[in-house]
């Protein structure tokens, strides 16, 4: 299967005509993407919770959601792999896989599956034994960017898919290497990692690449794991020109966690930006991780939020918040159950919240629940 088309995705778009309420698909980096994408991340590495992300991400397909996220380390590969078989059954329905945009993730290792009897050993046999791992490219016992770790991870991960094109491959939480590593090296690694990701550009493999963090933009400036997205654009720029293909950043936004837009943390040209306005400024699609924070913003909200975006609970209430504010894309909500889909994408139908009512309830935003 090859990746995500501009014309597959304006097409997918246009299965909903009659469904889909205005502001539901977005255009970025020449796709259209749906403000409502699913997760992959929690369950058990078992047959039932196959067989149960599987069945969503069908449901969500059917439903209005062309974004699918995973990574290579969620249940144990299990989840790329229940993403292939969604696939399989979509194209049975008649859905094609250039309709669908597939995120990934590399950069922590991972068993196969299952967790190992002997971890240690499993990983020296299938990382340091076959030289695609030193000892030193190792950050916190787990996390890798080392290209060939990088090549070994896309095609994995491309297995697991069954695609031939991943639409967009992200570092999972490169942060995680300056925990032991000064600016200096990390910078390096990045450079390395994203030399070796344009060239999986040209070789058809990733069509983009970019980030995907979790405390990365959300810290002051100052702190010690804090990423520089004009540093990061200018690294790509110096690898690729203005052509380059690290375009897209994923963070964790959502009522509880608000740094993206309300810390002005990034330092572009003259001015000290939060991180929306900057993405803004430098091409760089934002998408939403951790929309409901696993449940934590999805009840108890304050009443002035169900008087300002109405809408029948606080589930939904916090996932159009996120979808809402602009310079997301798309607000990835972990979905396991066809009927977590169902309740979730009830929005698709539904408008993103007015700008003007947006700013009244950030305003008015109470501290989080």
């Amino acid at each position: 299967m090859s990746g995500a088309t501009p014309e597959g995705t304006q097409r997918y778009a246009g299965r909903f005509a009659s469904r889909a309420a205005a502001g539901h698909f977005r255009a970025q980096q020449g796709f259209l993407l749906s403000s409502i994408g699913i997760g992959t991340y929690l369950g058990e590495p078992d047959d039932a919770t196959d067989r149960a992300y599987t069945e969503a991400i069908v449901a969500a397909v059917e439903g209005g959601a062309n974004v699918l996220d995973a990574a290579i380390n969620y249940r144990f590969q299990r989840s790329e792999r229940s993403i292939r078989a969604a696939l399989e059954e979509l194209a049975r329905r008649g859905f094609a896989r250039e309709e669908v945009v597939i995120c990934t993730k590399g950069g922590f290792l991972t068993p196969d599956g299952e967790m190992p009897a002997d971890v240690a050993d499993y990983f020296q046999r299938t990382y340091v034994a076959t030289g695609l791992v030193r000892a030193e490219d190792v950050a916190a016992g787990c996390h890798v960017l080392a290209p060939r770790f990088l090549a070994d991870q896309i095609e994995r991960s491309r297995k697991n898919l069954g695609v031939d094109t991943i639409d967009v491959y992200y570092l999972h939480n490169p942060e995680t290497q300056l925990g032991e590593f000064p600016p200096e090296e990390f910078e390096k690694r990045l450079h390395a990692a994203f030399e070796f990701l344009e060239t999986a550009v040209t070789d058809g493999k990733i069509r983009f690449y970019g980030l995907a963090t979790w405390n990365g933009f959300r810290q002051p400036e100052t702190a010690r794991d804090a990423l520089s997205l004009a540093k990061i654009d200018i690294l790509a720029r110096s690898l690729a020109g203005e052509d380059h293909h690290c375009r897209f950043v994923q963070l964790p936004y959502n009522l509880g966690m608000t740094e993206a837009l309300t810390l002005p943390n990034q330092a572009i040209d003259s001015r000290t930006l939060p991180m929306i306005e900057a993405a803004h400024a430098l091409g760089i699609t934002l998408v939403a991780s951790a929309s409901l924070l696993q449940g934590q913003v999805a009840k108890n909200l304050p009443a002035f939020i169900a008087q300002a975006l109405g809408l029948e609970n606080d589930a939904e209430r916090a996932l159009q918040f996120v979808r809402s504010t602009p310079g997301i894309t798309t607000a990835l909500v972990g979905m396991s159950h066809v009927e977590h889909v169902r309740e979730n994408l009830r929005l698709v139908g539904m408008a993103p919240a007015p700008q003007d009512v947006f700013t009244k309830l950030f305003d008015r935003r109470a501290p989080a629940p």
